[in-house]
């Protein structure tokens, strides 16, 4: 069992284990099982990670990340990265273990979540199952701001995350910021470089933000 949990180790921290893929044969409130190449996994999940997820009997993505002490191993799931990075984010905040993070992360959606930090909602947080007033003021201390995942339509993480930590930074709304870059970056020149294309997107969004 010590060897198991010491592959799966390394295979988490070389970033090859992943997520998992295969039919869900069973869900409960913050439990998931699925099964993929003769394996049924138990994933402890958020309550809205869970719903979001397909039925049970049907195929599945789950986003994973390895829970591993020397005398213990738990696996937790997620419907997306983007939900994972909000897992390990919260991770970071002092008094918030693994469970926790789950168990805040299914009494609250991702949205409210994001919202409540951003605009310091102490009251929306000490309402979430888990949460009390000192712990809710550390996530703002810790976490204002870099829950508000930079995507464009589709879901798909922006390739501009540093240009819209830059434009935040300089006082312009993080939402709006990323509503103009993707509306902006469909009309670049595609003759342009990397370099090119961030530098003209940046005038471009600048420009786009100062109309609003």
């Amino acid at each position: 069992m010590r060897r198991l949990a010491d592959n799966l180790r390394l295979i988490v921290e070389d970033r090859v284990f992943n997520s998992i893929q295969g039919v869900i044969t069973e869900k409960r409130t913050d439990t998931l099982l699925i099964l993929t190449g003769g394996v049924e996994w138990d994933l402890i999940i958020p309550a809205t990670d869970n719903v979001a997820l397909p039925d049970a009997g049907e195929t599945g993505r789950v986003w994973t990340w390895l829970y591993h002490k020397e005398d213990s191993m738990r696996l937790f799931g997620f419907c997306s990265e983007a939900r994972r990075n909000t897992f390990l984010e919260l991770l970071k905040v002092d008094g918030i273990g693994p469970k926790g993070a789950v168990k805040i992360m299914g009494g609250i959606s991702q949205e409210e979540l994001e919202n409540a930090l951003d605009s310091e909602d102490v009251g929306r947080l000490e309402k979430v199952p888990g949460l009390g007033k000192k712990t809710a003021q550390k996530m703002l201390l810790a976490l204002k701001g870099k829950l508000s995942h930079a995507q464009v339509p589709g879901g798909t993480i922006s390739p501009y995350a540093d240009l819209v930590e830059a434009l935040a930074a300089m006082g312009y709304d993080k939402r709006a910021i990323v509503d103009a870059i993707a509306k902006s970056s469909t009309d670049l020149p595609p003759s342009l470089n990397a370099a090119e294309k961030e530098k003209e997107l940046f005038r471009q969004v600048i420009q786009y933000l100062s109309l609003e």
